[in-house]
């Protein structure tokens, strides 16, 4: 991953991510760990959805010949079409474009 923190692992409370063994791991990477505090499950909501949405409209029914491949196809997703075209429920049925330039 980069080593500017801008690699962010997204998970909730369980034992598994907060364990200082894990923490140090990503740590070492240069990852930054994204937690949901307990009692709070909508911290992470806005990421769960981007997730759950990248993998149904595109990588569930497809299969890279390289990581390379993989991340070509999913860089144009996102900048091609989930930032520029496709509507999104929590910015008033806008693209993040449309809302940024109408709210700017």
């Amino acid at each position: 991953p980069p080593d500017d923190g801008s690699l962010v692992f997204h998970d909730d409370q369980g034992a598994q991510y907060t364990s200082r063994s894990f923490q140090r791991c990503l740590d070492s990477h240069g990852i930054v760990q994204s937690v949901s505090r307990p009692g709070t499950p909508l911290d992470n909501a806005v990421a769960e959805s981007f997730f759950k949405t990248l993998k149904r409209e595109l990588v569930k029914e497809r299969s890279y010949g390289t990581r390379d491949e993989a991340k070509q196809d999913i860089f144009k997703y996102i900048e091609l079409y989930y930032n520029r075209v496709r509507m999104h429920s929590t910015l008033d049925y806008m693209s993040p474009v449309e809302y940024e330039r109408q709210y700017a």
